[in-house]
């Protein structure tokens, strides 16, 4: 299967969470969805088009807070990033982690410097600062202008 049928037939049964689409080149493409339907993408990108799950990177803007998880399908070479925003007040959203173990640490990191709440995550303890901030510190939020 090609990069365009896999994207294609993703969109066709996702179209009601695909908020807009990037394509980077044919072989990485960012496909941004609703942040409550993270869980089913995930579970069909893995279990059904035989995506591995490879990291989350996520960073606040002054839109709120986005996290790309990164998805490869090794035997063609695409790497699919499924974004999400987060809301700026409240920023949360399901874990990974009851579906890959990989992301586990990853979910605490972002948990720890920018706040975000993974909701049922099994483990959102402290994994990096050791007390080198205060409870309630994120240090990898920003402080942003009023535009």
């Amino acid at each position: 299967m090609d990069t365009k049928t896999i994207i294609g037939e993703f969109k066709e049964k996702f179209k009601s969470a695909i908020l807009g689409e990037v394509a980077k080149n044919e072989k990485r493409v960012i496909i941004s969805i609703k942040p409550d339907s993270i869980l089913k993408v995930a579970d069909y990108l893995y279990k059904t088009d035989g995506f591995r799950f490879i990291i989350a990177s996520a960073l606040h803007t002054k839109e709120g807070f986005e996290i790309h998880y990164h998805f490869s399908k090794d035997e063609i070479g695409l790497i699919l990033n499924i974004h999400v925003l987060l809301d700026k007040n409240k920023p949360e959203i399901e874990s990974l982690s009851n579906m890959f173990n990989a992301s586990n640490w990853i979910e605490r990191e972002m948990h720890e410097l920018l706040g975000i709440n993974f909701l049922n995550h099994p483990n959102q303890e402290k994994l990096i600062s050791e007390g080198n901030w205060a409870e309630g510190i994120y240090p990898l939020r920003k402080e942003f202008k009023n535009s």
